[in-house]
C-alpha cells in the first residue's frame, strides 16, 4: 500500500490539498493500492464517500487565524491510532513536514520503508504572519529542514524552488517532479463552457474577465492586484475571485475602499471542479503576482483551459511563463502590471494565442504525471532495499 500524508485535504481547498488528492486518486485509478493520512476537516463525508481509497481522519483544532487549515492531534484518538497500528505500507509520501509528515515519518522508521517528502511552500512566510520573533522563526524552519533531511528522497514541483530550500538551509539532493492538473478539455468544448459562463456571471460582450483563483490571504499578493486594477477601473473589465481565507473580511474592505465593488465579485470557494473549469475557461487573463507561491496550481489549471497569466517577473511561479509565448510577465511594480492588463484588454487576439500556447506548454495531466511518479517510487524501493539490505 501507498501511504499518502498530507496536513489537509479537500473539502479544504489548496493547491497542496489537491496535489495530494490527484496523487491518491490516479495511484488508485493505476491499480495500487492507496490509502490517505490527513487531519479531520468540517464536511468531509462526502468526499470520503466518494472516494475510492480509504482516508484516515484523525482528531485536529483550527489553527488561529489561519481559516480553514487545522493542526492535528493523532495521538488522542485510541481509534485512529488502531487503524494507525494495522497500516502496513510499500513506501510513505510525505506532502507537508508537520503533524501528518512526522506520521509518515514514524511508519517509515516502524515499518522500514522508504519516505518521499515534497518541499511544496515558503513556510518561514507562513510563519511570519502569526510569529513575530525572528528566534522562534529561524528554529521552526530550522525543525522543517531537519524533516526533510530524514526523507530518503526528496521532491520539489519546478526547479525554481530550490534556491528556497537552499536559503532554508536544505544541503542534501532534490529532484524535480512536476505537478499535474485535471483541466485538460477539447477546445471545442472550451467555447461552449466559456459561453455558458460568461452569461450566467453576467458578463457584456466587450468586458473582459480576469480571474484570481486561490487562498485569500495577503501573502499572495491580492493587495497589488487590486491596487493595479484601480489604476485602470475607467476599463471594461470584471475580476472574478474565488477561494476564501483570513483576510476575506479586509479584501471586502479593500475593493470597498477603492471603489471596485462594481468591477470586482468575490466567489468564495467553489467545491464543483466542473464548474471551477467552466469559471477558468470564461475567463480572458489569469491574474497571479504572487511572490508567495512556489508552483501554483491554478496556473496550470487555468493554462488548460487555454486562459493565460499574468505574473512578475522575480515570482519562484512564474518558472514556467516564457513571456509573450505561453504568459506574461511584468516587474514588481504596479503601473507595469496595470499596464499590462489594460494593454492586453485592448488587443484580444493576443490573448487568444499566449492562451492557446500556454495549454500546449504548461498544461500536464496528472495521469501522466503519476506515470513517471510511480517509476520514481520502484526506483527509490530498490534504492532502500540495497542500502538497507530489507526486502521493500
Amino acid at each position: 500500500m501507498i501511504g499518502i500524508f498530507n496536513d489537509n485535504f479537500p473539502p479544504i481547498l489548496d493547491g497542496v490539498g489537491m496535489t495530494a488528492q490527484n496523487y491518491a486518486y490516479w495511484l488508485h485509478e493505476k491499480g495500487h493500492e492507496v490509502a490517505v493520512i490527513t487531519p479531520f476537516a468540517p464536511n468531509s463525508k462526502e468526499v470520503l464517500r466518494a472516494a475510492k481509497y480509504p482516508i484516515y481522519r484523525y482528531p485536529s483544532i483550527p489553527i488561529p487565524f489561519r481559516h480553514p487549515y487545522r493542526y492535528g492531534l493523532p495521538y488522542i484518538s485510541p481509534v485512529f491510532l488502531h487503524h494507525w497500528r494495522k497500516m502496513h505500507f510499500e513506501i510513505v509520501h510525505a506532502h507537508c513536514p508537520f503533524t501528518t509528515g512526522d506520521l509518515a515519518l514514524s511508519a517509515s522508521r516502524r515499518q522500514q520503508i522508504p519516505m518521499v517528502a515534497t518541499f511544496h511552500s515558503k513556510y518561514r512566510q507562513d510563519f511570519e504572519h502569526n510569529v513575530k520573533s525572528k528566534a522562534v522563526v529561524d528554529w521552526m524552519v530550522n525543525h522543517i529542514i531537519r524533516f526533510f533531511e530524514k526523507a530518503d528522497e526528496v521532491w520539489i514541483p519546478q526547479a525554481a524552488v530550490e534556491p528556497t530550500l537552499r536559503e532554508y538551509g536544505f544541503k542534501g539532493h532534490v529532484e524535480v517532479v512536476e505537478n499535474g492538473n485535471d483541466f485538460y478539455t477539447p477546445a471545442v468544448q472550451i467555447e461552449a463552457m466559456r459561453a455558458e459562463m460568461r452569461e450566467e456571471l453576467g458578463l457584456l460582450p466587450d468586458e473582459t474577465m480576469l480571474l484570481f483563483v486561490g487562498q485569500h490571504i495577503w501573502e499572495k499578493n491580492i493587495g497589488f492586484i487590486l491596487d493595479a486594477l484601480a489604476l485602470i477601473k475607467d476599463k471594461p473589465f470584471h475580476l472574478f475571485m474565488v477561494g476564501t481565507g483570513y483576510a476575506v473580511r479586509e479584501i471586502r474592505h479593500k475593493i470597498s475602499a477603492l471603489g471596485l465593488q462594481d468591477r470586482v465579485t468575490l466567489l468564495g470557494n467553489i467545491h464543483d471542479r466542473e464548474r471551477l473549469k467552466k469559471i477558468d475557461a470564461a475567463a480572458d487573463l489569469f491574474l497571479f503576482p504572487s511572490l508567495y507561491d512556489n508552483a501554483p496550481l491554478v496556473v496550470r489549471e487555468a493554462a488548460a483551459l487555454h486562459t493565460p497569466a499574468l505574473m512578475l517577473q522575480e515570482s519562484t511561479a512564474a518558472e514556467v511563463i516564457k513571456p509573450n509565448e505561453n504568459g506574461f510577465l511584468t516587474p514588481n511594480d504596479l503601473q507595469a502590471y496595470a499596464d499590462q492588463i489594460s494593454y492586453l484588454m485592448e488587443h484580444p487576439e493576443i490573448l487568444v494565442r499566449v492562451g492557446d500556447k500556454a495549454s500546449k506548454t504548461i498544461s500536464r495531466s496528472w495521469e501522466n504525471v503519476i506515470e513517471e511518479v510511480l517509476l520514481r517510487y520502484r526506483d527509490i524501493q530498490e534504492s532502500y532495499k540495497l542500502k538497507h539490505g530489507v526486502i521493500v
